[in-house]
């Protein structure tokens, strides 16, 4: 074996608490290393140079680099020693920096460490072995969950590269909750007229399949070859022979509550849930419908079908998009803020009222007044110390934009603001923000750590107070209105999406990314990636940049004949495998799988475990879990670990 070491100093990261020459000079006499260099950015063309050069000179087999996190620069090195002519698996890497030169403040203690950590990848490198890239065919078509601004976007991207696009939404209609909105912040652009020309766009696509009213029932298979089945909920309505004419909805004598106007109006039970909807397809909820079979009497098309069954479609495709939006927070939760007052709405009810195909026309109409104090509250959930920590993001700017919106629609109106932080990060936001405060709107800073109260207010029914800790101290604020800009939450059916595509979720709840700052659109599972706010809160520009960031990833997988797939996966000895199903039952990519060997009914019959390597991940859970020690992952053996303990022991 003959073992190349090469630390780097990493500019002053690494060798303002290491003494990295004296870490070179260690390595080199540690067994099977003959040669070892420090070098100020071993990362640099100049630094891979060298180990490329000492390949050929030394006649390396072997290749450690001490630096920093192996999930930023392992694949570069990996890359140089094989355009060197050696497997890209004899590569081993030290992190001296995020685990020993940025945690320490004792030098000489971190040098040795450092030695420490160099020993255990040489001890671990002698025992390493090539390992063959495993390759996939790819199946050239997208699945993309969930139809609102990013799901749409992304949708389009890909069909416009040519590759078929399958875009399920599990409600009657595309849009998502930009469709809910009357104006979009800072350029108060009205929110249908930019989101209705893209869903026309969606729909007419002849490379898009449009599969609404539905929901992704079961995902399986591995990147470039998932099989999915979505279930299709009836409508009761021919989707075919439905015109959208109306004439059903005007003569069904039903009303309920409209979950599209949150509850502020009212639908018939034959609907569509808004007037631009697409498709322009009717729907009967059978949940209220009283089947009095008026409209089926009325549908000149004969397009009523109170026969129609749920459907399942199953289709293969290579990559998937996740963009199942978010859902904002039930107010009630944070009782503090008096929800259950009438005079109490959401900052999404409000875009209902102020929308001209709302509940109100348009009109800002509350208990059939005209609110002449309206006072919005920011981060209602947000921010919360041990609860939901993070920031919502886009509250700060619709607040704005909706304050603006009462001085346009009520002149004579007093607006205050009740903000705990003014967060206007985007291009424009800064301007809009001082905009609305010269329109006379009254921004007042709020303690968010301090209680707030909203209560009606005595011997006045129509009317609530909001108290509340400023900078003067306790104060009430007056108002016929009061709109709360509750936080943006995980979907309700977040957990299950996560159990049909593996995907992680942070602690927030939102589905993880590989990585935040370098890859922040992949997910954990290889043809898998993510979209607007189901990663995370954002506002629609970033939903949309995000959306088609989604469509490159899914485009570049899709144009390729064949995917790469993990190389560091599970290996059963079938010698030592029991047959318990320990591995199967905890597996959490539903890699592994029974095999049958022997003659069935003979004595010779028995089932072992087996690896599927297209959807191991290497995790070792399954190693861990085996009570025969029948599982190890390659590139990370037993053998290979002991190898490591054995080279920190020798320091």
């Amino acid at each position: 074996m003959r073992i190349g070491v090469y630390v780097c100093h990493c500019g002053l990261n690494i060798e303002a608490m290491v003494d990295v020459s004296g870490v070179a000079k260690f390595a080199s006499i540690l067994p099977d290393v003959v040669v070892a260099r420090d070098y100020k950015y071993m990362c640099s063309d100049p630094g891979q140079e060298m180990i490329k050069k000492d390949i050929t000179e030394f006649g390396l087999d072997r290749v450690v680099v001490a630096s920093c996190s192996p999930r930023m620069h392992e694949p570069t090195f990996q890359v140089a020693i094989q355009e060197a002519g050696l497997n890209p698996y004899c590569f081993e890497m030290a992190n001296i920096r995020e685990h020993c030169s940025w945690v320490h403040t004792d030098k000489e203690r971190a040098t040795e460490k450092a030695e420490a950590l160099v020993a255990a990848a040489v001890f671990k490198a002698s025992q390493l072995e090539p390992l063959e890239t495993i390759e996939v065919d790819v199946t050239p078509i997208a699945l993309v969950i969930g139809a609102g601004i990013a799901g749409m976007q992304a949708a389009l991207d890909i069909a416009e590269e040519g590759f078929k696009v399958y875009l399920v939404e599990k409600e009657p209609s595309i849009g998502g909750h930009m469709a809910q909105l009357d104006k979009t912040f800072p350029t108060l652009d009205c929110s249908a007229c930019i989101l209705t020309p893209k869903m026309v766009d969606v729909a007419r696509h002849p490379n898009i399949e449009l599969i609404t009213y539905a929901e992704v029932e079961s995902v399986e298979g591995y990147i470039g070859n998932f099989k999915v089945r979505v279930r299709k909920k009836p409508r009761y309505i021919d989707e075919d022979k439905c015109t959208g004419c109306g004439i059903c909805a005007q003569h069904c004598p039903v009303k309920v509550l409209n979950e599209f106007d949150l509850g502020l109006g009212y639908r018939k039970a034959t609907y569509v849930p808004f007037p631009q909807a697409i498709p322009m397809k009717y729907t009967i909820d059978r949940d209220n419908c009283i089947q009095c079979r008026t409209c089926e009497n009325v549908c000149g098309m004969e397009a009523v079908d109170f026969e129609q069954k749920e459907e399942f479609l199953e289709f293969d495709v290579g990559a998937i998009v996740v963009a199942t939006g978010y859902d904002l927070l039930d107010p009630l939760k944070e009782p503090e803020f008096g929800y259950e007052l009438e005079n109490v709405i959401s900052g999404l009810q409000f875009e209902r009222l102020s929308n001209a195909s709302g509940p109100t026309g348009g009109k800002l109409i509350i208990n059939g007044k005209v609110p002449k104090d309206v006072v919005f509250i920011s981060c209602v959930g947000s921010r919360e110390k041990g609860g939901r920590e993070y920031c919502s993001r886009f509250c700060c700017m619709y607040n704005a934009k909706q304050a603006h919106l009462v001085g346009e629609k009520i002149p004579d109106a007093n607006v205050t603001v009740l903000y705990s932080d003014m967060r206007a990060y985007g291009e424009g936001f800064e301007e809009f923000y001082n905009r609305v405060r010269e329109e006379g709107v009254r921004y007042v800073r709020r303690e968010l750590e301090d209680p707030i109260e909203v209560k009606m207010m005595d011997g006045e029914e129509d009317r609530v107070v909001v108290v509340a800790k400023t900078e003067n101290g306790l104060e009430e604020f007056k108002s016929d209105l009061v709109v709360l800009a509750n936080a943006a939450v995980a979907k309700g059916d977040a957990d299950k999406v996560r159990r049909l595509t593996s995907v992680s979720r942070s602690r927030d709840g939102f589905f993880l990314e590989l990585h935040p700052k370098l890859r922040p659109i992949e997910t954990t599972v290889a043809g898998i990636f993510l979209a607007g706010c189901a990663q995370a809160p954002k506002d629609i520009p970033d939903s949309v940049a995000q959306g088609s960031a989604a469509a490159s990833y899914v485009c570049s997988l899709l144009a390729q004949k064949r995917a790469k797939g993990e190389s560091c996966i599970s290996v059963v000895d079938e010698d030592l495998c029991i047959g318990c199903g320990t591995c199967v039952s905890v597996c959490p990519f539903g890699a592994m799988e029974f095999s049958e060997r022997g003659t069935y009914g003979s004595s010779n019959f028995r089932k072992v475990a087996q690896n599927i390597s297209a959807l191991c991940k290497g995790c070792g859970i399954c190693g861990s879990e085996c009570p025969g020690r029948a599982l190890n992952v390659k590139h990370f053996k037993d053998e290979q670990i002991l190898a490591q303990v054995e080279g920190i022991l020798s320091v």
